[in-house]
């Protein structure tokens, strides 16, 4: 079970001493038992060939969507060429402060692999989520709002799952290709039921989460670097994270890309995380997008079947996406 116990307790965290960018504030328009009525389901969708290289120049006419065993019309198609919307969700918790801004580093590596029209947005959280940058192409301002954070020892809450909610209110009002790029301890402080609600919700979204594993820090205590360091080491110690707790984070951070058709990744050096960044960049830059409209209003799950069509190689191709939806009531 994931995380079937949650403590409110303050957990130790770094807080980014930046000025925030205000994104609209949502109130909770998605209660418990309640679907969200919509006219039509998108899904973002990824083909690679058996060498892992990703396929490039289909159309709309390639694919052929299935819900529940049946063939639906594609309404909407976007193609790879089509900008997307990029946003970063950081944790403002422990590791940040234990890998001293090497994971914010290799994010150079997301920025610089994405299209010059992919927007991007920066956003931290610990309590609850808060905007650092609006939406822009311009990578080196988001690269600069990176570069610009600043680490104070303090106390709060990770409220992982209630902070990704808030997100996906503000995501739900933009068009288009949305991929979360979520850089998380996955320990989550948030209610007992807000992971399962949000579960639910992520499996009729239409945002991606790619989900990275910052635990790292906690995984693994790292040596001083010099002699100041040694002398005064770095507070690690006064977080016990034990492998329970560790292992629920980790659960946590599966589950939510696997509800999103993303990915996870668990890293643990400086080179893994430059590497997950980079084959990320290249999975928002080749995604393509289909929609269609549900050919039900029964408030069940419906199972989501993707195929490539009209290509010689077609059944050696790989096709990822989210597996299903809840259809509107």
């Amino acid at each position: 079970m994931l995380l079937s116990s949650r403590r409110a307790a303050p957990l130790l965290f770094c807080l980014l001493a930046v000025t925030p960018w205000g994104f609209p504030q949502q109130p909770d328009q998605n209660p418990p038992n309640i679907r969200v009525s919509v006219d039509r389901v998108n899904v973002g969708v990824v083909v690679t060939d058996p060498h892992g290289r990703f396929v490039g120049g289909l159309h709309r006419q390639d694919f052929r969507i299935f819900d529940d065993g049946v063939e639906q019309p594609i309404t909407d198609f976007l193609s790879i060429d089509e900008p997307g919307q990029v946003l970063l969700l950081v944790e403002a918790g422990p590791s940040v402060y234990f890998l001293e801004g090497g994971h914010l580093r290799a994010v150079h590596a997301l920025l610089e692999g994405l299209s010059p029209g992919d927007r991007v947005a920066v956003v931290r959280y610990d309590q609850t989520a808060e905007g650092i940058l609006d939406f822009t192409p311009d990578k080196r301002a988001a690269a600069g709002s990176l570069d610009q954070l600043r680490f104070n020892v303090g106390f709060g809450q990770l409220n992982l799952a209630s902070s990704v909610t808030k997100v996906l209110d503000w995501l739900a009002k933009i068009p288009g290709k949305k991929s979360l790029v979520l850089l998380s301890t996955g320990v989550d402080t948030s209610p007992t039921d807000a992971l399962q609600i949000l579960l639910a919700r992520l499996k009729r979204s239409d945002v991606r989460v790619l989900a990275i594993s910052l635990a790292v820090g906690l995984r693994t205590p790292q040596e001083p670097q010099n002699k100041s360091q040694k002398k005064n080491p770095p507070a690690t110690d006064k977080v016990q994270f034990n492998s329970q707790v560790l292992t629920q984070a980790d659960q946590e951070l599966s589950a939510l890309a696997v509800a999103s058709g993303g990915r996870s990744y668990f890293p643990t050096s400086t080179k893994d995380f430059s590497d997950v960044f980079d084959e990320i960049a290249q999975l928002i830059r080749h995604e393509y997008s289909l929609g269609f409209i549900p050919p039900s209003h029964d408030g069940r799950q419906h199972l989501i079947d993707i195929r490539v069509a009209n290509q010689p190689d077609a059944s050696t191709l790989r096709v990822d996406h989210r597996n299903g939806y809840i259809a509107p009531q």
